[in-house]
């Protein structure tokens, strides 16, 4: 509803695209629930491939090699940085600023082609598995150089947005969001950490091996959509410092480890990752063969979808797809 450009009130229509996944998840063996866990979402299929793996372990006790600990992590980390490098392109371009989709599309563009010649897939998709990783990282050459060229190349693009007069002008302010109503709808990923909140499920619980990597979750308290814009840009020099870390300290050894889930009846695991728009959550329970019983799956955009309301408030509607991005 608007009252000439402002937006008065929006009400939305969510779960339209129901899927039935957790239908299809029952019954189904380990190799087939991943597959469907990993289409869970396609912009995060490393993040729920890897919180469908860390379930089942936790349900049947399999013990995860090092290499295939820290291979997930890259593959998480280099989805992160092509999805932050997608959306800040695409919010620019709403505001008109189509040089900072192009550039970044570029870099984004870069960043997918070395994960396809590194895990043989642009997308990564089912390469993280219960147990480990599905393939193992032989020559990390594409990646690191890679990770070089988007910090170089990002950097000025950073420089870009923050004097770009016209650009700030459409993102600064826009959309804010109620900090008390992030903390009360517990809003993670960059929504969240645009509004002051610091929550990162990397960090808390916590899992490997991330407690021995060097990283900082950035945080903003604008609420607004440059916040939310920032908190990406930050997110990408983060996690192309873990890339490197990661290939500077990789283990040897097996990247997989053996996996069987039969006898298992009854056996619960639950997962927390972080994927590039915030926490993703898994919950199942395995039968005495070795399949799903049950499983339930829930985004971070459960959390962020309904704030969507809250914030276009009062906003015009040509900032609409600006803060519907961000």
């Amino acid at each position: 509803t608007a009252n000439g450009e402002p937006v008065v009130r929006l009400e939305e229509r969510l779960g339209w695209v129901h899927k039935g996944i957790e239908r299809a998840m029952i019954g189904a063996d380990l190799d087939r629930a991943g597959r469907i866990a990993a289409r869970v979402s396609g912009d995060s299929t490393v993040a729920w491939s890897l919180a469908f793996a860390r379930a089942v372990e936790a349900a049947a006790g399999i013990v995860v090699p090092k290499r295939g600990q820290w291979l997930r992590a890259l593959m998480a980390e280099m989805e992160r940085v092509a999805n932050h490098l997608g959306d800040v392109g695409a919010v620019c371009n709403d505001a008109a600023f189509s040089q900072m989709l192009n550039r970044c599309g570029q870099l984004r563009e870069r960043m997918l082609r070395a994960a396809e010649a590194a895990f043989g897939h642009r997308l990564m998709m089912d390469r993280v598995v219960p147990g480990g990783t599905s393939v193992d990282l032989v020559d990390p050459r594409p990646i690191a150089e890679t990770a070089a060229a988007v910090r170089d190349g990002f950097r000025p693009l950073i420089q870009l947005y923050d004097t770009t007069v016209s650009l700030l002008d459409r993102t600064v302010t826009t959309g804010r969001l109620d900090p008390a109503l992030a903390r009360r709808w517990g809003a993670g990923g960059h929504v969240g950490r645009a509004c002051g909140r610091r929550f990162d499920s990397r960090r808390l619980p916590g899992y490997p091996p991330y407690d021995v990597l060097r990283f900082d979750v950035p945080v903003r308290d604008t609420c607004d959509v440059d916040g939310r814009v920032w908190i990406r840009m930050l997110e990408i020099g983060e996690s192309l410092g873990m890339i490197e870390q990661i290939l500077a300290g990789l283990p040897s050894g097996p990247h997989r480890a053996d996996v069987s889930a039969a006898g298992a009846e009854g056996r619960e695991g639950v997962a927390l990752t972080e994927a590039f728009r915030g926490d993703a959550f898994l919950w199942l329970r395995l039968d005495g063969e070795g399949r799903v019983a049950r499983a339930h799956f829930r985004d971070a955009s459960v959390f962020q979808w309904p704030l969507l309301e809250a914030a276009i408030a009062y906003n015009i509607v040509a900032d609409f797809p600006l803060l519907n991005k961000s």
